[in-house]
């Protein structure tokens, strides 16, 4: 390994994490046999192959799946090395690498339009995928931070709560419920109903709910994304749940049901393993974003105070 160069291990790391030669080229703006050419020179410095390939798909032998595993401690203690020269130098510079839960997606681009001028020295690189998926890349100690819902119990993760996540009825605004107040929730199994995908943090907490309750829903339609479902139910095709941050404040196609044991009281979380040392840049990244979602709070207009005040003004009026 002492003729190993950084610009080899780089090479490996991209294709190790792409399964795929071709990938790495496009990634790293090398032609795909510089690529081939790097990874033949490292498995000649290590002594054993690094990949196999089985069919068409590429694999990580067990001495390339060591090498993978020791690339990234390399990668990140240098990463972490020129964040602390950067902060002596009184600069925020780096990558911020966050991970976020699909819902996640209407709120955390306008948190980070501020972060990212008033620190343009960092670099960010946003993952949005479902809690399957952020379980997932937290196990493999993917990211800096994750932006979830649910804090797993079986990992072993700290934990920051910074937002409230609440759950509501979807509907078309011309339903015959949206005037309704205090809707029974044994009322929604006469709705065609809109979920979303098995591994969704969602569904689970929505399940969850309607099992307490003896309630079965018509599933009509499952789809994997918000957008995918808001669609539908302006088409009229059925009901579903979504976090309130969902609705855009000039949205006029939809109204939120008043239904008993809605909202879902969620909350957002900022997620890491625990034992992680936080980056330069996480942890600065990490208390802006707990100053800045109070400000989310008030600009966006709605917090649990003015739905309990909404809850109390319903039951003066009934």
């Amino acid at each position: 390994m002492n003729q190993a160069t950084l610009h080899q291990l780089k090479v490996f790391e991209a294709a190790a994490r792409h399964s795929s030669f071709t990938r790495a080229a496009e990634e790293l703006f090398l032609t795909q046999p510089t690529v081939s050419m790097q990874i033949k020179q490292l498995t000649k410095s290590v002594g054993l192959p690094l990949f196999e390939q089985v069919g068409k798909r590429l694999f990580l032998t067990e001495a390339g799946r060591e090498l993978f595993a020791t690339c990234r401690q390399i990668f990140e203690t240098i990463a972490q090395f020129e964040m602390t020269v950067a902060d002596l130098k009184g600069l925020k510079q780096g990558q911020l690498r966050l991970a976020v839960i699909t819902t996640a997606k209407y709120f955390i681009p306008r948190l980070l339009g501020p972060f990212c001028q008033l620190y343009p020295g960092i670099e960010i690189s946003l993952q949005v995928t479902n809690h399957e998926r952020i379980l997932e890349r937290m196990s493999n100690n993917m990211d800096d931070l994750y932006i979830m819902s649910q804090v797993p119990d079986h990992l072993d993760v700290s934990y920051q709560p910074f937002l409230d996540n609440p759950l509501v009825v979807f509907a078309p605004v011309n339903h015959p419920l949206a005037k309704e107040k205090n809707i029974s929730i044994q009322r929604l199994t006469n709705e065609p109903f809109i979920m979303r995908e098995p591994g969704s943090g969602t569904r689970q907490a929505v399940q969850q709910l309607f099992e307490e309750h003896g309630v079965k829903v018509k599933v009509k339609l499952e789809l994997g994304s918000n957008e995918a479902i808001k669609q539908a139910i302006a088409g009229g095709l059925g009901i579903s749940v979504l976090s309130r941050h969902t609705l855009m404040p000039d949205s006029t196609e939809f109204s939120i049901l008043d239904v008993e044991h809605f909202p879902i009281q969620r909350t957002w979380y900022m997620v890491h393993p625990s034992g992680k040392q936080l980056s330069i840049v996480a942890r600065t990244y990490y208390e802006y974003l707990l100053e800045a979602a109070k400000k989310f709070v008030k600009e966006t207009g709605y917090s649990k105070l003015e739905k309990v005040k909404d809850e109390v003004e319903n039951l003066e009026i009934s």
